[in-house]
């Protein structure tokens, strides 16, 4: 992962981070599975511009998730979805240690990682309108309102997003916090560059695609909500 300084933005300011880099260890399997896999299916940002087709050995839609955690929808999703080719974005090493592991148990070929800041990972390795989907599951919801800066969801982020999705191609985010969804609402909403597939202002049912994580799971039985948002890229030329 990149030591580099934070990127500074046009204006000299730094920017935001979404992210913070949580002390953690790996374990020692999340290490070996790190060093044994990285080289196949480890994506390097420095490489630059990626090539899909080249990537994956075949030309396919591909699905990019931002976040991925310890790496369990991701893993599930791709191991159901064999058509279709993955790319997960995780900061966090040793879930990236733990997906890896996870593809090799279960012999999951249709993956490639970053572990990498999601925003530099986008504007430098992923090329303008190629992606089928992008999925961004339980981001860090910053709940205090002096940090609600720091969340993902904003609209440069998402304009930078639609750069990246193909015309029709799916925009799909999920949050079990009621301020982030409303928040999350309203950017999306008033984007020249997205529709709400469930009509403006609807959240969507969970598609069943989505694995619904323990954490979801326990959440729900304790009361708590989750809000899932899909929304479809716009015709490049539409001036909604």
């Amino acid at each position: 992962m990149s030591d580099a300084p934070p990127e500074r933005r046009p204006d000299g300011r730094r920017r935001i981070r979404s992210y913070v880099l949580r002390a953690g260890r790996m374990t020692a399997g999340q290490e070996r599975a790190y060093a044994a896999n990285w080289s196949r299916w480890g994506l390097e940002p420095g490489d630059g511009l990626l090539d899909f087709e080249a990537c994956f050995g075949r030309d396919a839609p591909v699905t990019l998730e931002i976040g991925f955690g310890m790496g369990q929808s991701l893993l599930a999703m791709a191991a159901a979805a064999p058509q279709r080719n993955f790319i997960g974005i995780e900061v966090h090493k040793p879930g990236v240690g733990r997906l890896l592991h996870g593809m090799e148990e279960e012999g999951v070929h249709n993956l490639r990682v970053y572990c990498h800041d999601a925003v530099e990972v986008l504007r430098d390795c992923i090329p303008d309108h190629s992606l089928d989907t992008v999925q961004i599951f339980f981001p860090d919801p910053w709940h205090k309102k002096r940090h609600n800066k720091r969340r993902l969801i904003q609209e440069p982020f998402v304009a930078a997003l639609a750069q990246k999705i193909q015309p029709a191609g799916v925009l799909h985010l999920a949050t079990d916090w009621e301020n982030y969804a409303q928040q999350m609402m309203e950017v999306l909403d008033s984007s020249a560059h997205f529709s709400n597939t469930c009509g403006a202002g609807e959240f969507a049912p969970r598609p069943a695609h989505r694995p619904q994580t323990k954490f979801e799971r326990r959440g729900e039985r304790l009361g708590h909500g989750v809000w899932d948002l899909v929304f479809s890229r716009c015709e490049l030329a539409s001036n909604r």
